[in-house]
């Protein structure tokens, strides 16, 4: 199961992911959909984070203008490893070493065959659970006091 979610600033791109994307996965776009009138980030960044916590094994992806705030309000919600990434390199270093289970991308950054390429490798990429991997997630998950 894949969310996916974009504000205005990524709605084009998220748009080409979700197409890419319906033909391998289930998914289920949480919105926007349309660019006007303009969208707040956070509003669509917890909600997708919120299914990811819900669904196990799910995966989320956001879209937003730079990737930054949509990881940034993920990022809030205990439980969410929210990745911002710009190359396929760092996507595969996000699942493999931090097992991240949303991937946030720019819409004004990336180019669609980039981020078709990210978005695959995020999806085809497992962690490697290795006991330092591990470790430091599990205190990822915990939070900070």
């Amino acid at each position: 199961m894949i969310y996916i979610g974009s504000d205005h600033a990524g709605f084009a791109l998220k748009k080409e992911i979700k197409q890419h994307l319906e033909s391998k996965d289930k998914v289920i776009d949480l919105g926007v959909f349309a660019v006007e009138p303009p969208a707040d980030y956070p509003d669509i960044a917890f909600e997708v984070a919120e299914k990811v916590n819900q669904t196990k094994g799910a995966k989320g992806i956001l879209v937003c203008g730079t990737g930054i705030g949509m990881c940034m309000a993920a990022n809030k919600m205990l439980g969410i490893r929210a990745a911002n990434c710009e190359s396929v390199g760092t996507v595969e270093m996000s699942r493999k070493h931090n097992d991240s289970n949303i991937l946030c991308l720019g819409g004004r950054v990336l180019e669609t065959k980039m981020a078709f390429e990210m978005v695959d490798m995020f999806l085809n990429t497992a962690f490697e659970n290795e006991e330092r991997h591990v470790r430091r997630v599990e205190k990822m998950n915990k939070g900070t006091k």
